[in-house]
């Protein structure tokens, strides 16, 4: 390649992912740490997932959301988990342009299907507390086959718009992103080319991925408070607010560490917290979903004492 002064640069044909850059003992403890948390997410959404397939009782639409949900978490987890710990082990490490795009493709992807599914869950949460006499007729199960299909459907091809323009940038010799995968920021840093196309894409493309699932959750639960409060009894009041508490976090913590680093990020910020705030969304939400869902849900308990009782004498 030639730029206009007739200087040649090389097409970079793969990147040089920086990683964790810290001391021996912390990697291998940080190695050791991410192995365990990646097994546990990869062990405890499966158990919601079979749970969910194999238990009557579960066979309603808020837990098959949440069996699509530790589905999207295990994609999202195994992108990213397995080349972390490669980069630990070696202190960094190279990935070719290709696979540099499709890991991008897949963690967009699933990312974008997360945040449908839990706008999806917060309104079957809000039909569920605010129009419980006609919930059975609107989550029908064609219907939440649907709602779930279209959550898939629209995260992938959504992102593949911007994953397409994101691969025809330029990257002339310098090949180092400063982060443990590949991402949008970080590529748009390193690139030689004009990024404005890239980001107006990511902007527009941000409005009904995140912006109207925000705007959707919001409005949802502000019913559903409202609707709580002008129950009688503190008995109703807590019943209702427990079917909803745990989607409640889930979707603070997932939507907290996202706008932290996509949507208001801080001036300066260093590249340290922008991966430490990458791997609460990426690592840590998809680990404690389970974890949380099940902890704080009588029938997921009762459908694991169930399932253990049955199977192990």
């Amino acid at each position: 390649m030639e730029t206009p002064n007739g200087n040649n640069l090389t097409t970079v044909t793969e990147f040089f992912l920086v990683g964790f850059q810290c001391r021996q003992w912390l990697q291998i403890f940080l190695f050791c740490l991410l192995l365990i948390v990646y097994c546990g997410t990869i062990c405890g959404n499966l158990l919601i997932i079979t749970l969910v397939s194999i238990n009557k009782n579960l066979h309603t639409p808020m837990y098959f959301f949440i069996s699509q949900l530790s589905i999207s978490d295990i994609l999202l987890t195994t992108e990213i988990v397995p080349d972390m710990l490669h980069l630990l082990l070696y202190n960094g490490g190279t990935i070719t342009f290709a696979g540099c795009m499709t890991q991008l493709y897949f963690f967009g992807a699933s990312e974008a299907v997360e945040c449908l599914l839990l706008t999806v869950m917060s309104y079957d949460r809000y039909v569920a507390i605010c129009n419980a006499l006609r919930y059975t007729s609107i989550m029908t199960s064609g219907n939440c086959a649907k709602l779930a299909a279209t959550c898939w459907l629209l995260g992938f091809s959504m992102v593949l718009i911007d994953n397409l323009t994101t691969s025809r940038l330029k990257f002339c010799g310098l090949n180092i992103i400063d982060h443990f995968f590949c991402d949008f920021i970080p590529l748009q840093e390193i690139s030689c080319s004009d990024t404005f196309i890239v980001q107006l894409e990511i902007m527009l493309l941000s409005i009904p991925s995140v912006i109207i699932p925000t705007i959707i959750i919001i409005s949802s639960y502000a019913n559903i408070v409202f609707t709580i409060l002008r129950i009688p009894s503190n008995t109703g009041r807590q019943k209702a607010f427990s079917t909803c508490s745990s989607h409640l976090i889930v979707v603070s913590i997932f939507y907290g560490t996202l706008f932290g680093v996509y949507v208001f990020p801080t001036k300066g910020e260093s590249s340290s917290i922008s991966k430490i705030l990458s791997l609460l969304y990426t690592v840590i939400t998809p680990f404690i979903n389970p974890i949380i869902y099940s902890l704080r849900n009588n029938a997921i308990r009762q459908a694991m004492d169930k399932t253990i009782q049955k199977h192990i004498p």
